[in-house]
C-alpha cells in the first residue's frame, strides 16, 4: 500500500488530538446525553424577547458539528450543526472557564464534534444562540470539510462520499430525512385499506414476474443458481391463493441494467394485490396513495416539476395505448393484423424492430415509446398494452389481442404499472411458454417457465387486481429532483483505481487555504497498444477546414430505451440552442458519468435518425486496441473551455 502524504492541516489536527490526550480527554469521545435538537429550541424559544428569555434562564443541552468558529479574544461564537439544523453558540472564557477555553476549546476544528450545556438566549441581532456554561470535546475530526461556499462542486463525488455531502448540503439532507416520511406515509395509507405488509424473498430460482436482465448469483449448499429478484409479483400473488386477501410488500429490487438519470442497478417499489379487485380498483388505490401521501408529506397536492405545475388530487387521465398512437399518428393499430404490415409502418417511420419483436403487439407498443411517452405530462394512465408485452395480465374479452393493463405516466416517465391479474392456469401456461420463446430469439428479459406458480394457480385464484409502484420515482417527484441518485443515500458508481481514488480525495477535501496532497503523476503501460495505421492519403486544408470542431457541454445524458448501445446527449455548443447527439459508447460510460464534461463534436455533419431520433452531429473519441481488446476514450478538454468555442 502506497504510504498517504498528509496535508498541512491533516498534520496540525492530528497534534492537537495528542494534545487532548495528554490531557487525559478521549479524542473520539463518549455518550452525551442532550435535551433538544437546534429545530426543537428554536420552535420552543422562538417568539420570545431578549428580556423574556433572561427571566426564564432556560437550560438547553445541545451537541453537533462544529462548522463555523468566530475567535474575538476571550470570547468566541460557534455555529453547531446537528439533525435539525444550525444553532449559534456563544463561549465565553470566563463562562466555561480558563482551562478549558485555553486548552481545550482553542484546539477545536471545523468538523469537530462538541457538547454544549447553556442557557437560551437572544442576539441583539435576534438570533436564538446558547450561552455556553459546560463545553464538552466529543470526536476530532481528522479531516477538513470542503470549503463552505462551494461544498463538493462535483456531482458525483457528491454521491461517492454521500457523508460529506449531507454535511455540506442541506437539501441532500433535506432528501435524505423526507424519503423515510414518504415511505411510512404509503404504509399507513395502506394499512388503513386493510392491506397486509409482508416480507418474500429476494433469492429466485426462477426468472420472472417482468421484463429485466438479472443479477446472478450461487448458493454453494444447495449448489444452485439463484436470481435476485427482478420482481415481488409472483410470491406476492401465491399468497392470495393461500388467502391472504389484500397484501403488499415495499422492498428492493435488482435489474442488471443501464444507470442513468431514472435507472440504478437496486431499486424500491411497492406492489399491491387486491383480491376480487381489477383494474379500476388499482387505478382508484394508485390516485389514493399519490394524492394522499403528497397531502400528507407536503401539506400539497399540487407539485412542481420541470417547470410544470402537476396535479396529483385526480382524478387522472385515462388512454388507450393503440387510442395514444392513433391520436398522435393517424394510425389505427386495432384494426391492423398483420405483421408485416406494421412493420412495413414501422419501417417509414424509423423504428427500428428487432428478431424478438414478433407481434403487431410489440410494433405498437415501439411506436407509444416514440410518439406518446414523452406527451404524458399530467398524471395519466395508458390502458389496453398488447398481450405481446404482458404475459401476467388478464386478456381483455373485447379484443384479446389486448389486456387488462395501466401503467402511470408523468412527465413521461413511468410512475406504476397495473393488472387485472391473470389467474387462468391454462393460458398462464401459454404466455410463459410464448416467453420462452422470445428468449429463444434473443430477448434476454423475457420471463421463464415457472411451474409451480403455474401449479399454484391450479389450486385456484381469486380473480384480482395487481399494481407495481416505483418508490424511487415517486420520490423524486415529491423531493422535486430529476435524478434517482439524488434519492439513493448510497447510489452505484463506477468503480475508481486506488491512484485516481487519490487524486479525487486530495481534489475535493482541500479547503480554500490548504496546500493539496502531492500524488506521484500515474505511470500508464502502453506496451500493449495496438494503433492502427495512419491515413497515408493527404486531404487538402479547405477540405479539412470545412468540419467544424467545437467545444460542447453536456447538459444531460441519458441512455437510448431499446437500445445497450447509444447514449442520448443534450449538448451547449455555444448557438443558444440545444444540440442532440447520440453516440454508441454506453459500453464504456455511464450517462452521469458524462454530464457537466465539456466534449468535443462535429457540428455541421447532416441528421441522421438513429432510433427514431435525430442526431445532429458526431462526439470524438481515441479508440485503440489492447490486447485485442477494442478500447475508447470520449475526449474531455478543460472546462474552462467555452461551449462553442471552434478547434483549429
Amino acid at each position: 500500500m502506497e504510504e498517504r502524504v498528509l496535508t498541512d492541516q491533516e498534520l496540525v489536527r492530528r497534534e492537537k488530538l495528542e494534545k487532548l490526550r495528554a490531557q487525559g480527554i478521549d479524542p473520539f469521545g463518549h455518550r452525551f446525553e442532550r435535551t433538544n435538537l437546534s429545530s426543537d429550541i428554536k420552535r420552543i424559544y422562538g417568539g420570545k424577547t431578549h428580556d423574556e428569555l433572561a427571566e426564564m434562564k432556560a437550560i438547553e443541552v445541545i451537541a453537533g458539528r462544529v462548522m463555523t468558529v468566530r475567535n474575538m479574544g476571550k470570547v468566541a461564537f460557534v455555529t453547531l450543526q446537528d439533525l435539525g439544523g444550525f444553532i449559534q453558540v456563544y463561549i465565553r472564557k470566563d463562562t466555561i472557564g480558563e482551562d478549558v477555553y485555553d486548552n481545550v476549546f482553542k484546539l477545536v476544528d471545523i468538523g469537530d464534534f462538541i457538547g454544549i450545556k447553556g442557557e437560551v438566549m437572544l442576539t441583539k441581532t435576534g438570533e436564538i444562540t446558547i450561552k455556553a456554561l459546560e463545553y464538552t470535546h466529543l470526536s476530532k475530526a481528522l479531516r477538513p470539510l470542503p470549503e463552505k461556499f462551494h461544498g463538493l462542486v462535483d456531482v458525483e463525488e457528491r454521491y461517492r462520499r454521500r457523508y460529506v455531502d449531507l454535511i455540506m448540503n442541506e437539501d441532500a439532507k433535506r432528501i435524505a430525512t423526507l424519503r423515510p416520511k414518504i415511505i411510512r406515509s404509503i404504509q399507513r395509507y395502506m394499512d388503513g385499506l386493510g392491506y397486509m405488509e409482508v416480507e418474500t424473498p429476494v433469492l429466485h430460482p426462477i426468472l420472472g414476474g417482468a421484463a429485466a436482465r438479472p443479477f446472478v448469483t450461487h448458493h454453494n449448499t444447495l449448489d444452485m443458481d439463484f436470481y435476485l429478484r427482478i420482481a415481488t409479483e409472483l410470491p406476492l400473488k401465491r399468497l392470495l391463493v393461500g388467502g391472504l386477501e389484500k397484501v403488499y410488500e415495499i422492498g428492493r429490487l435488482f435489474r442488471n441494467e443501464g444507470m442513468d438519470t431514472r435507472h440504478n442497478p437496486e431499486f424500491t417499489t411497492i406492489e399491491a394485490y387486491q383480491a376480487y379487485g381489477d383494474l379500476d380498483t388499482m387505478m382508484d388505490l394508485v390516485e389514493g396513495v399519490f394524492s394522499n401521501v403528497s397531502k400528507d408529506v407536503l401539506g400539497t397536492q399540487q407539485v412542481e416539476k420541470d417547470g410544470v405545475m402537476l396535479d396529483l388530487k385526480g382524478p387522472f387521465r385515462r388512454i388507450s395505448m393503440a387510442e395514444f398512437v392513433k391520436q398522435e399518428t393517424g394510425i389505427d393499430f386495432t384494426k391492423i393484423y398483420d405483421l408485416e404490415e406494421a412493420k412495413k409502418l414501422a419501417k417509414e417511420h424509423h423504428i427500428e424492430v428487432e428478431t424478438h419483436h414478433t407481434g403487431v403487439g410489440h410494433i405498437l407498443n415501439l411506436f407509444f415509446e416514440e410518439y406518446c411517452e414523452k406527451k404524458c405530462v399530467q398524471p395519466t394512465f395508458v390502458t389496453g398494452h398488447p398481450i405481446e408485452i404482458s404475459p401476467l395480465a388478464k386478456k381483455d374479452p373485447k379484443d384479446p389481442r389486448y389486456t387488462l393493463r395501466f401503467e402511470l405516466f408523468i412527465c413521461g416517465s413511468e410512475y406504476a404499472n397495473a393488472f387485472t391479474e391473470l389467474n387462468d392456469p391454462i393460458d398462464q401456461r401459454e404466455r410463459f411458454e410464448n416467453q420462452l420463446k422470445e428468449r429463444e430469439l434473443g430477448n434476454d428479459e423475457a420471463n421463464q417457465m415457472d411451474v409451480d406458480f403455474v401449479e399454484a394457480l391450479e389450486y385456484g385464484m381469486p380473480p384480482a387486481g395487481g399494481v407495481g409502484i416505483g418508490i424511487d420515482r415517486f420520490v423524486m417527484l415529491l423531493c422535486g429532483t430529476n435524478s434517482i441518485r439524488e434519492v439513493l443515500l448510497f447510489p452505484h458508481m463506477r468503480n475508481l483505481d486506488n491512484k485516481q481514488n487519490k487524486k479525487e480525495v486530495s481534489k475535493v477535501e482541500v479547503s480554500a487555504k490548504e496546500e493539496p496532497v502531492t500524488v506521484k503523476e500515474e505511470v500508464i503501460d502502453f506496451s500493449n497498444v495496438e494503433i492502427e495505421p495512419l491515413f497515408k492519403d493527404f486531404v487538402d486544408f479547405e477540405t479539412f477546414s470545412k468540419s467544424d470542431f467545437r467545444a460542447v457541454k453536456v447538459k444531460e445524458c441519458s441512455a437510448v430505451a431499446k437500445s445497450k448501445k447509444l447514449l442520448k446527449f443534450v449538448l451547449d455548443d455555444g448557438s443558444g440552442v440545444d444540440r442532440v447527439i447520440l453516440s454508441g459508447i454506453h459500453d464504456y460510460y455511464e450517462p452521469e458519468d458524462l454530464v457537466g464534461k465539456t466534449l468535443i463534436a462535429i457540428t455541421n455533419l447532416p441528421p441522421r435518425k438513429m432510433m427514431g431520433i435525430d442526431s445532429c452531429g458526431m462526439i470524438i473519441s481515441a479508440v485503440h486496441h489492447e490486447n485485442g481488446i477494442e478500447k475508447l476514450h470520449c475526449l474531455m478538454v478543460d472546462s474552462h473551455i467555452p461551449a462553442g468555442a471552434k478547434l483549429y
